[in-house]
């Protein structure tokens, strides 16, 4: 079962890397809709190219982690620490700003809110716990 849990995490990983990545060399398709906005359509953050490379570049050091048993490759005791870290980050992602992004957020009735309700944060939720479920076995 933790095989197909990490390689599950690998993937999804994967390919959220490459969708990041194929925004910084210009890529158009669904990245309005995935920039938090206010009810006034005003974005509320820059995904400019350097955070989308980034987030692309950690979202690929996420799927290489996962699959490094894989590769039968044994990191030092970090990778403990790592095991935690990841899922919460996707955690506290998934309860969000309490505003414009997660769960919890106030503004629901823009196009991002809509997507974040019923795919991001649903989507970070998964990723949380199927890191949770790798930590704990």
């Amino acid at each position: 079962m933790i095989f197909i849990v990490r390689l599950l995490l690998s993937l999804i990983f994967l390919v959220l890397s490459v969708l990041h990545f194929y925004w910084a060399t210009g890529g158009k398709w669904g990245i309005d809709e995935s920039v938090p906005t206010n009810i006034d359509g005003k974005k509320m953050l820059k995904a400019g190219v350097l955070a989308c490379i980034v987030v692309g570049s950690g979202l690929l050091t996420f799927a290489l982690f996962y699959s490094l048993p894989f590769l039968n490759i044994e990191l030092f005791s970090f990778t403990n620490f790592l095991h935690w870290v990841i899922p919460s980050i996707f955690l506290l992602r998934a309860i969000g700003d309490f505003k414009y992004v997660g769960f919890f957020k106030s503004v629901r009735t823009t196009k991002f809110g809509q997507l974040d309700t019923k795919y991001f944060s649903p989507l970070c939720v998964l990723l949380a716990g199927l890191g949770f479920i790798v930590a704990i076995i």
